[in-house]
């Protein structure tokens, strides 16, 4: 854990709502090694000290609050340090190496480098390349460099495969971390823990027992300043590809032969590999596209999509999906996974649904019609926890019978604040963890899956806007779902689409 994080992008957005406040709660934990320093990277003209007020000033607006001292944040940004680069200049590379080698010998981190580049994936081929000719990526056992890249990793399978052979013929796969920051979130890392380390789960989790699985990632906020950037990728390459299907994998993954990270990996790619074929006929009968409209968030007044800054007023850019799929094995055969993500919906969060069979119609089910099944509920976020729902006579002398919910919430209590993503996936990059980093094999898979979804919209032309702000999106989802006889569950509290 000893070395220098090198952050490309230091003076932006990412690193100031989410890594420098990462940082410091590493450090209340008291999980920073003594030999560690942050080195941020950036065109501007900054001193050290000017970086440093900035970084105190992102820490105290974004890190958890009434967490720490001012003697703990002042601890912390003197190990802070700036360092202005033009990332396509190939001798600054040169005085960085220089600069980096003397931080080394201050911290005693002995040549170990984190570099997370913060920055638009068209800078990837520059910085790497730089960095290697200049020397800066040894990996000689001696000391270790990784690399941190965030998503988007491609905008299709094509561009995915040749920004990876760029970053793997200088960084070796095991010395690249693909950060995708949902992997972080505590109740997704419980999300295994929760069906192979209970008894009273593991057993039931396959299609005997299970009618149906539905994810769900719901936004109220529109696509604010990131319209140039949205308007490439939409809700398809920016939640599909990446967030929903790693919910897929962890949900629906065999158990690994051991806890290892890649025996965890390996199960999660056979699950991609396992998924139904999305043909053009598939597409256009289990996928749904929307758009948003004008419309109301919390009784206030939104622009739709089309009028949003920097957004073409003429965009056919999906800021919604829904889908079916199935997964082709001997487990989840027969079950479909309904998946629903978009902006401007009626409510924030993520949730998975599990939805067990109904019981054949004899005693209660015979008598009492209308019971529901049992139903499991596995929230991210905001809420973190687990629901079950079972059914239970209610108190009374009437013979009636109700569904009732045992409920574990993660982060309810004061003390129980769960870390952010950042915090888990720093420190693991740090240890050399990459248990919760996305493998190229996953990535590849991925964009097959959704490349044939996209080819298929490319010819056609949706009729957009479909959905007003503050709904559940278009009509079509609720049909998706409805005309297999199921319901979606945030429905089921009588919210219309």
């Amino acid at each position: 854990m000893d070395c220098l994080l090198v952050i490309f992008g230091g003076t932006g957005d990412l690193a100031h709502r989410k890594l420098y406040p990462a940082v410091y709660n590493l450090f209340l934990s008291g999980q920073l090694s003594q030999h560690f320093a942050v080195v941020s990277v950036g065109r501007r003209d900054k001193t050290d000290e000017e970086f440093r007020r900035d970084a105190v000033e992102a820490i105290k607006k974004f890190s958890r609050p009434n967490s720490g001292t001012d003697e703990d944040l002042n601890a912390v940004v003197s190990r802070f340090y700036y360092y202005k680069l033009d990332i396509s200049d190939s001798y600054g590379y040169v005085g960085l190496k220089e600069y980096l080698s003397r931080l080394d010998d201050r911290y005693g981190t002995q040549g170990n480098r984190l570099y997370y580049l913060a920055v638009a994936p068209e800078h990837f081929k520059t910085i790497v390349q730089h960095l290697k000719s200049a020397g800066m990526v040894v990996n000689d056992g001696l000391s270790w460099q990784r690399l941190i890249i965030e998503k988007p990793f491609g905008s299709d399978l094509s561009s995915a495969i040749a920004l990876n052979n760029v970053i793997t013929s200088v960084f070796s796969e095991r010395h690249v971390y693909r950060i995708d920051h949902y992997l972080g979130k505590e109740m997704l890392q419980n999300i295994m823990t929760i069906r192979f380390a209970n008894a009273l789960f593991e057993p039931l989790w396959n299609n005997k027992y299970i009618d149906h699985v539905q994810i769900i990632s719901s936004e109220t906020k529109g696509v604010e300043n990131r319209g140039p950037y949205y308007e490439k990728a939409g809700a398809l390459r920016d939640m599909i590809q990446n967030h929903m299907l790693q919910l897929l994998m962890l949900t629906a993954m065999e158990p690994p032969a051991q806890l290892d990270t890649e025996s965890i990996r390996d199960e999660k790619v056979k699950v991609l590999k396992s998924l139904s074929e999305m043909t053009p006929a598939k597409v256009r009968w289990d996928v749904v596209r929307g758009q948003y409209g004008r419309g109301y968030i919390d009784g206030k007044p939104v622009v739709g999509y089309r009028e949003e800054s920097r957004v073409s007023p003429f965009s056919n850019t999906e800021t919604f999906v829904a889908m079916k799929v199935e997964i082709e094995n001997f487990r989840w055969g027969g079950v479909p996974f309904y998946l629903l993500t978009g902006k401007r919906l009626s409510e924030k969060f993520t949730e998975i649904v599990i939805q067990f069979i109904s019981l054949p119609e004899v005693l209660y089910f015979k008598e009492l019609k209308g019971l529901k099944p049992n139903t499991l509920l596995i929230r991210i976020q905001p809420r973190e926890g687990v629901e079950l729902y079972f059914n239970a006579k209610k108190p009374g002398v009437k013979n009636e019978i109700i569904q009732v919910g045992m409920d574990f919430c993660q982060n309810c209590a004061v003390d129980a604040v769960s870390p952010d993503a950042y915090e888990r996936l720093l420190l693991d990059a740090m240890k050399g963890d990459s248990a919760l980093f996305t493998r190229w094999d996953e990535v590849e898979y991925a964009w097959r899956f959704v490349d044939n979804i996209a080819k298929v919209w490319a010819e056609e032309e949706p009729d957009f806007p479909n959905y007003p702000a503050g709904t559940w999106g278009p009509p079509a989802a609720r049909e998706l779902i409805e005309r297999d006889g199921r319901r979606w569950k945030m429905m089921e509290s009588g919210n219309a689409v």
